[in-house]
């Protein structure tokens, strides 16, 4: 089933029973069971549903879990002593259990602008606890593929728009018309690129046709909810994935215009720096090591603050300055976009402000550089960079080779500020060569853009 856009699906429902689908209780988390099985022993309607379902019968591993119900927020709390309500824009119930939260969401039904408590401001739902039926809830969701239901009472899937035709085509398509779902809440067309990257799927023609005209309502959406996005999108274990599709669906500039802009200009060892950088992260968190999101956006971010600060040196600024004023512009326009906490900024920052710092290896200056608390994040970065020339790749290889070293060893290796430097030079640790700028050509200055 695939409604004409501008019109609403109506719901069919299709049941497979356990024995044709592949979804087990086994995979399914102890704490989501316990809510399950206590709300249909209290007689309400119980289902898993959204991601966790299209995840499971896509052999996945779902990261979380929902629970769908016809029971409402408060009934929900009345079962549950180790549940809090939240939520106003869409009330909803959390269980706890020890770091796992269980979220149960009522029915939502599909009541017009102003019934109930439902607010609709240019297009956008600002405020829907309008409680309904399954079937209603079911056309409430984005996705076809987020539209299924696991009933805990029989095992069976339920699916009541074509999710699981989605599933097996492999095709990400809305529920209703593109443009309305759109209006209705922008973050969906990046919510799109997401799952079209971590599941491998395509984005269905209708449902990506609208991302130009409409890509720039995103710049409408809460910044601190574009954050919270970008984190799903990148640090989660998909992140080149997404990011590739973000391009390739025209999105990129709005949500990292930066990037874009810088990647426009066809620097090839950008791109390299970008799309390695995602895949360490993805390979850390695949490894389950910690990231930070800091190291993530001074990737992303870093072509155009480069670039910025080395206008800024040809126009006379001092390094230091040029460096710090490139940070703080580049930054400022990205968070009125996403909104990223200055604990992270301020370590983006630092990242970049270290990079000229390698290339000075004077004995004093190398020792402070290691000692310094963002060493390793920078030394990191500086290894991204090797596709900037050969003199990058054997500086990040000298400063790699330096820090095996004992440190009397370097320190007698190392040449003394100011002194005759290649007079104490040893053979162990030869002084790398300087990488040369890169000299912006005219054209290339966001001003002419």
């Amino acid at each position: 089933m695939n409604p004409t856009p501008g019109t609403a699906p109506t719901p069919a429902l299709r049941i497979i029973p356990r024995d044709q689908h592949i979804i087990s209780r086994a995979n399914i988390s102890k704490a989501a069971l316990r809510v399950l099985y206590r709300l249909h022993d209290a007689g309400y309607a119980a289902y898993l549903v959204g991601g966790a379902v299209r995840d499971l019968l896509l052999g996945f591993r779902p990261k979380d879990f929902d629970v769908a119900t016809d029971a409402t927020p408060e009934e929900v709390k009345k079962l549950f002593r180790n549940c809090r309500l939240i939520g106003r824009r869409f009330r909803l119930a959390h269980v706890v259990f020890g770091p796992e939260i269980i979220e149960v969401a009522t029915f939502r039904g599909t009541g017009e602008e102003g019934e109930g408590d439902r607010h609709i401001v240019d297009g956008r739902i600002v405020r829907d606890n309008i409680w309904g039926t399954i079937e209603e809830d079911a056309l409430r969701r984005d996705f076809r593929v987020n539209a299924l239901y696991y009933d805990i009472g029989d095992f069976s899937v339920r699916d009541y728009v074509g999710g699981m035709q989605d599933l097996h085509d492999r095709v990400l398509r809305l529920i209703g018309d593109p443009e309305v779902r759109y209006h209705e809440d922008p973050v969906r067309m990046l919510r799109a690129a997401r799952l079209a990257g971590k599941l491998g799927m395509r984005i269905d023609a209708a449902a990506a046709a609208p991302f130009e005209s409409l890509g720039p309502l995103l710049a409408d959406a809460a910044p601190a909810r574009l954050f919270d996005e970008s984190l799903k999108m990148f640090l989660a274990g998909n992140g080149l994935k997404s990011f590739r599709m973000l391009e390739q669906c025209g999105l990129l500039k709005f949500l990292f215009p930066a990037t874009a802009r810088a990647l426009k200009r066809g620097d090839a060892a950008l791109r390299s720096l970008v799309e390695q950088g995602l895949a360490n992260t993805d390979a850390r968190i695949g490894e389950g090591k910690s990231v930070t999101p800091a190291f993530l956006f001074a990737v992303l971010l870093w072509g155009e603050v480069r670039d910025e600060a080395h206008l800024g040196i040809e126009r006379g600024l001092d390094g230091a300055e040029a460096w710090s004023r490139a940070a703080a512009k580049v930054v400022g326009e990205q968070c009125q976009r996403v909104a990223i906490p200055r604990r992270f900024t301020f370590t983006m920052e630092e990242i970049w402000s270290l990079q000229p710092r390698f290339e000075q290896v004077q004995r004093k200056r190398v020792f402070r550089l290691m000692a310094h608390p963002r060493f390793r994040a920078a030394f990191d970065f500086l290894l991204l960079r090797a596709d900037e020339s050969p003199a990058m790749r054997e500086l990040g290889q000298w400063w790699a080779h330096a820090q095996r070293l004992p440190q009397d060893v370097l320190a007698a290796a190392l040449p003394v500020l100011g002194g005759a430097a290649e007079a104490t030079a040893a053979p162990a640790v030869r002084k790398p060569p300087r990488p040369r700028r890169r000299r912006r050509k005219r054209s290339d200055s966001p001003a002419s853009e």
